[in-house]
Formats: C-alpha cells, sequence, structure tokens
C-alpha cells in the first residue's frame, strides 16, 4: 500500500533539520555583520578666552582660523576704539595667536549693533574676511604660528558697503547693509550674504557687486503685540549644494520661534523655501552625504536679557524632517566641518571654540 511506506517521522526530520540551518544562518549573519553599536556624541573646548568670537575656517595644517568682531564700547577716558576685529590662528593643541589685528568695527547706525569682523572664507592661500562695510583679501600662504600679526590697514579691501546700500530695495527702506557671511560659487565668484539689505550679493571682481536675489520678509506672529506686521528675513549662511545655494536665516526682531526658514536660491536669483519651522539660524555646513547640519543660535530672544543662554543647538536637514544632534550650546555662531562626524563650533556665548565629534 502506497501509505505504508511514508515515514512517520519525516517531516518533524525535516523541520528540525530546518530549523538547524536558520540557527546556524543566524548565527553566523550575527559574527559576521554585529549590530552596530549606538553613535555617541562628544563636545570638548579646544580654545578660550575669546571676545566677540564669530567666524570659523581651518587649513590643511590643522590649524583654526577665527575671528572676534572687536568692539566699540568707551574706555576709561570715554573714548571708542573702533577698528578692533582680529582674526586668530588656532594650533591644533589650543595655542591662541594673533593673525590680523586692526580689522574695522563700529556700532551701526540702523541697528545700534557692533557690525566687526564676522565670517571668512579660506580658499587656498587667501582668506576672505567680511569685517565692518569691508571684504578684505588676505594672503595668509607665509604666516606661521608665532609670527607677528599682519596689519589690516595694510591688506587691500573693498567697500561692500557703499556699493550695496545705494541699491533700490523695497526689503531695504533704509538703506542698510551688513555683509555677513560668504561662499565661492561653482564659477569662481563670491556669493555673500547680506544681513542688512536682506540680500544675497554677488561678487563677480574686484568692486564688482550686483544683487543676486532678494529674501523677502515673513509674516510677524506676534504683531499688533510686539512688532510691525512683517519681520526681515535676516540671511546668514550660504552654500553651495551642487545645483542651487542654501541660505540660512536668522529672522529679524522680535525673532520668532519656529518661524526662520532655509531658502534655495538658484543660480538665475530664484528664490524658494528649502525647509521651514526653524529658530535663528546662523551658519550651516555640508553634514553628510544625504544631510546638511545647521546651527541655531538660541531658542527664543527676550528683550530685557537678550538671547537665551545655554539654548542653541546643531541640527540635521534634509528638506524634510530636522533632527537635534547637539543641543544646549551657549550661543554658537559658526561652525566648521573637518569630515563627516567632526566639527569646531564658535560658541559666543562661552568665548570658545568647540569641538563636537559625533561616531
Amino acid at each position: 500500500m502506497k501509505n505504508s511506506t511514508k515515514n512517520p517521522f519525516g517531516r518533524a526530520t525535516r523541520l528540525v533539520a530546518w530549523a538547524a540551518f536558520l540557527f546556524i544562518f543566524i548565527s553566523c549573519g550575527e559574527e559576521d555583520n554585529p549590530v552596530s553599536p549606538t553613535p555617541s556624541l562628544n563636545i570638548t573646548t579646544l580654545a578660550s578666552g575669546f571676545h566677540g568670537l564669530m567666524g570659523i575656517e581651518s587649513d590643511d595644517q590643522g590649524n583654526i582660523w577665527v575671528s572676534e568682531a572687536g568692539t566699540d564700547t568707551a574706555d576709561a577716558n570715554g573714548d571708542t576704539h573702533n577698528n578692533t576685529g582680529k582674526i586668530l590662528l588656532i594650533t591644533p593643541d589650543g595655542e591662541k595667536h594673533d593673525a590680523i589685528i586692526n580689522l574695522a568695527s563700529y556700532a551701526n547706525i540702523n541697528s545700534g549693533e557692533l557690525q566687526g569682523a564676522v565670517h571668512i572664507l579660506l580658499d587656498d592661500e587667501t582668506l576672505y574676511i567680511l569685517s565692518g562695510d569691508y571684504l578684505y583679501l588676505a594672503d595668509v600662504s607665509n604666516f606661521n604660528p608665532g609670527d607677528a600679526p599682519i596689519d589690516a590697514n595694510t591688506l587691500p579691501k573693498e567697500d561692500i558697503f557703499s556699493v550695496i546700500s545705494q541699491i533700490p530695495s523695497e526689503n531695504n527702506p533704509d538703506q542698510d547693509s551688513h555683509p555677513y557671511n560668504l561662499t565661492l560659487g561653482p564659477d569662481g565668484d563670491l556669493y555673500i550674504t547680506d544681513a542688512g539689505a536682506n540680500a544675497i550679493i554677488r561678487r563677480e571682481g574686484v568692486n564688482d557687486y550686483s544683487v543676486l536675489a532678494e529674501i523677502p520678509p515673513i509674516p510677524n506672529p506676534a504683531f499688533p503685540d510686539l512688532g510691525g506686521p512683517t519681520v526681515q528675513s535676516v540671511p546668514t549662511s550660504i552654500s553651495y549644494d551642487g545645483n542651487n545655494f542654501l541660505v540660512t536665516s536668522l529672522t529679524g526682531f522680535p525673532f520668532p520661534q519656529e518661524q526662520a526658514a532655509i531658502y534655495s536660491v538658484s543660480m538665475s536669483g530664484d528664490v524658494s523655501v528649502y525647509q521651514t519651522g526653524f529658530t535663528m539660524l546662523v551658519d550651516q555646513e555640508t553634514g553628510s552625504r544625504t544631510k546638511h547640519i545647521v546651527v541655531k543660535h538660541a531658542a527664543s530672544f527676550n528683550p530685557a536679557s537678550g538671547f537665551e543662554p545655554n539654548s542653541g543647538s546643531l541640527i540635521w536637514v534634509d528638506g524634510t524632517t530636522p533632527d537635534t544632534l547637539a543641543d544646549g550650546l551657549n550661543l554658537p555662531v559658526g561652525i566648521e566641518q573637518v569630515n563627516d562626524h567632526t566639527w569646531y563650533v564658535t560658541s559666543l556665548g562661552d568665548g570658545a571654540v568647540l569641538k563636537v565629534t559625533y561616531e
């Protein structure tokens, strides 16, 4: 009979064999592909004791270059000393050296705020410096730690303010100009965010400036209780992502929470929103292959006490959902990426350069 020859243990034997195979397969897989450990965040201080710490760059020797805005405060005699911005070089072991001194700094007549050395850009042997009304160009190829600092009065400079403030604009009725940050475009031209004119400025050559795009104001959710019906966009950082420029924004007073945007600006000057819902963004870096990283200066602003300390962040962005990398930073301003898991950050609140690693 056909059924009399069937092994009643065959199915059970096959199940046992199959289970053994799965166990071996899974065990081998776990050994060959161990579960990755949870990435850890580590924040340390590279150097401290800075005053008005702003921009930051790095060179291929591992040195860090930073800018100090300077001061326009009066001394004991009541005299105001302008032109006190500077550039410092920090060696990999944290030693500080003055590199460039006497950069332009003064009190902006429109905002009343100090307008001194802000962001910098190191391109090969040239350090581009935005300070006061000017763009300085410094050849730093022969500067070494411990050398006598370069006097900014000996450097070539261009008066951006005198050009941009004279261009009629509905978004800049006060004819203000505050060159704040800069990047090189794919065409080799410099592109500058002007936080006073609320515009992206293109520099095609020596003293050859034009407005690429204007960043429009946004509605003020606090109106009419606080401020006017609109808030200035205040563009801060700019980078080229391979297709368009990405521009972060701070927004103006009263610095409404979650109203700042990252804008996409085409090479022809078309402006669109890349991602919104942020608060007081001031700088950005490449990040990783799929995400950029932006710097949040603070979580809120109080007219009586100023920006909320220890509320700054580093945030991953990709055009959709933000993800916080680091929180609790004390008024961060600038960021420099060394590799896809290491950044240096300038902390205005702490007067320190921080090293942030995520691995």
